[in-house]
């Protein structure tokens, strides 16, 4: 018997009772494995949550892997919490929870709150700390500031896949190598974030993380917690933000994870109407259990805490809040009151916006919410969800059908562009063309445009113009920053050699000058998410399938006008009415030469005259170029010297 207890108790009563609760939100520094002591006396208490265990004991290669030799001992306060100190044990050992329960079932269940994992399919926990020399202070400091009222623009990314080394086909990178090139690359292009697919260990590596075991650990694949943390701290002090995907929705059934953890489904419903997702074939987790609730806050804590994250993107949102989401009559249960929402995950996800903002006030969440549920985005205090920002599905939706389209019928959906503005600041919105959008026979953003392959590269740098130009925050996910042609392949590098050609070019200077115009321009971000930021000039014109818009800052010399051409038709002398009189300069047209364009543009300035056009005084002519975007920025009064 080596097993020895702490002279301090490790579970006060505090933590106990807020464990129980569902409030203990810093619970991975008692839950788990740490180590304490020096170098040669060191220990490590193990504590694991398995209430309905008769037996709990830790294996692992320092005992061979025995069952009992390291038993641990049930509190008997009725936490169901099994805890003990191992002397001897230190950074480094593999471990698992040997565990038998009431009714007889016996298995080896990796730590929930592990901090690190073999490297899969090896599936043993590894007794690891979080010491790191962070250099981000004024990172973490200067994000105070007001988020949502700065340009967000963010790369989304694959780890795995962003780019390999050697050869297309050869390893991933490590976190230490992406901390090399990722955050130079980032800057280069304009990123204010970038927003990793789930780190968590997960696994199947086909399921690009979204099915996690390991939630309180970054994916051994790529290296260690601290490579991590080199990663982000990198990132930071390049200026970059970092926002994780983050499942709380369902997890996988695999043996060593968490489903019937112990011998009773403690973190899922056991009735597959409400546990068992039809979709993922993965579990759902019980939001009406304290305990659960307290897991996946504390996780979510965890990784602003230990990994100075800077936001949360919440997945499948949607698969939360309705109990019927995915089933068909019969398949599901209603709420208490007869009703179809998930009464217990909009507690859960209230309490997470509350907690995460109580203590990172600065640190965005972001809802992937496919649903019209009312309030997403609104204050808690008003009945809303509590998110940051929601994402714009509708938008991206309606974008990509229109745009599929050739241009001929593109004068019969034109509604498809001009419908998102009458629902745009109805929550806080962000614009995403997310990998979900690039697999699965979906085809790449270019692939999906109309036309041969001048008029696919034209058609994809408008709708870029469009996005940029439409209300709310941006998401790109990676390889559409340079219009790869194949859709994205989770087992190889994006195809970077087409960076080589000329029209490939052309879309990453486009992004690059789109991105620095969002910077620039406050009329881009400072009424983002307020009707006061937005005007249409005309959305009627559909004979033409032109559109016009301002966007509006604080002042009017920070107002841009917007107009889009979505055919490949050139209009001259095409009027757009103007209010306010003067000189205007064409900032950027998505025709230009640079961009691969056909290179009509506008280098001078333009005046306007006293010509009425769309209900207001002044017009300016203009030339529109085919399949193009341009955007107009006022320069001042006439000069009549």
């Amino acid at each position: 018997m080596t097993q020895q207890h702490n002279k301090q108790p490790w579970f006060t009563s505090h933590d106990i009772d807020l464990f129980r609760s569902g409030k203990h939100y810093d619970i991975y520094n008692k839950l788990g494995a740490h180590v304490s002591g020096e170098m040669g006396a060191q220990s490590t208490h193990f504590a694991v949550w398995a209430p309905n265990a008769t037996e709990v004991s830790v294996v692992g290669n320092f005992n061979g892997w025995v069952r009992h030799a390291h038993p641990l001992s049930s509190r008997e306060d009725g936490s169901g919490i099994w805890e003990g100190s191992i002397p001897g044990i230190g950074k480094g050992e593999f471990y698992k929870y040997f565990i038998r329960s009431k009714n007889g079932h016996e298995v080896e269940k990796g730590d929930p709150y592990a901090f690190y994992w073999e490297i899969p399919p090896l599936t043993a926990s590894i007794v690891w700390d979080h010491q790191f020399d962070w250099s981000d202070q004024h990172w973490l400091e200067q994000r105070r500031s007001a988020l949502l009222n700065r340009p967000i623009s963010i790369y989304e990314l694959h780890l795995g896949s962003w780019r390999r080394v050697d050869h297309e086909d050869g390893r991933w990178m490590t976190y230490q190598e992406l901390a090399r090139e990722l955050p130079g690359y980032c800057v280069s292009m304009g990123f204010t974030h970038v927003e990793f697919l789930p780190v968590m260990e997960h696994p199947f590596y086909g399921s690009w993380g979204y099915q996690i075991t390991g939630y309180f650990a970054p994916t051994s694949r790529f290296g260690t917690p601290q490579d991590f943390m080199t990663l982000v701290d990198a990132l930071h002090n390049a200026g970059i933000g970092v926002i994780l995907d983050w499942v709380p929705s369902h997890f996988p059934t695999d043996e060593h994870g968490l489903a019937y953890f112990d011998g009773s489904h403690l973190y899922e419903h056991a009735d597959p109407r409400q546990g068992f997702h039809p979709d993922w074939q993965s579990a759902i987790f019980n939001y009406g259990r304290h305990e659960v609730r307290g897991f996946l806050i504390s996780n979510a804590l965890f990784w602003l805490d230990k990994f100075h994250i800077d936001g949360l993107r919440v997945d499948a949102v949607a698969s939360m809040l309705y109990l019927d989401y995915s089933r068909n009559e019969g398949e599901w249960i209603p709420n208490q009151y007869g009703g179809r929402e998930n009464l217990d995950a909009v507690h859960f996800l209230k309490d997470f916006n509350s907690a995460l903002h109580e203590s990172y006030p600065e640190v965005l969440t972001i809802a992937e919410e496919s649903t019209a549920w009312p309030g997403v985005t609104q204050p808690i205090s008003n009945g809303g969800l509590g998110f940051d920002l929601k994402w714009m599905m509708g938008w991206m939706h309606d974008s990509l059908s229109y745009f599929q389209q050739d241009p001929i019928y593109r004068s019969y959906q034109q509604q498809l562009l001009s419908f998102s503005l009458q629902y745009a600041f109805s929550e806080q919105f962000l614009l995403p063309l997310s990998h979900d959008e690039v697999v699965h026979g979906k085809r790449s953003l270019v692939r999906k445009m109309p036309g041969d392959e001048w008029q696919s590269f034209a058609n994809l740098r408008l709708l870029y113009g469009y996005m940029y130009g439409h209300p709310g925050a941006k998401l790109l996910f990676m390889g559409g920053e340079f219009g790869q042609k194949l859709e994205w392949r989770h087992d190889y590098s994006l195809d970077w050699h087409e960076c080589a050609q000329p029209l490939h070019q052309g879309i990453q200077r486009l992004i690059k000058d789109l991105n620095e115009l969002y910077r620039t321009e406050p009329s881009l971000y400072e009424r983002n998410f307020s009707s006061d930021g937005f005007e249409w000039i005309d959305n009627q014109d559909a004979s033409n399938s032109v559109l016009a818009w301002i966007r509006k800052g604080s002042s009017t010399s920070d107002q841009l006008i917007f107009v889009a051409n979505f055919t490949p038709v050139v209009r001259e002398n095409y009027r757009v009415g103007i209010s306010t009189p003067g000189c205007y300069i064409e900032i950027l047209n998505s025709d230009n030469l640079r961009y691969g364009g056909s290179d009509i543009v506008s280098v001078d300035e333009m005046e306007t005259y006293p010509i009425p056009r769309h209900g207001r005084p002044h017009s300016i002519p203009l030339t529109l170029p085919p399949l193009g975007i341009i955007v107009l920025k006022y320069c001042g009064e006439f000069d009549w010297m």
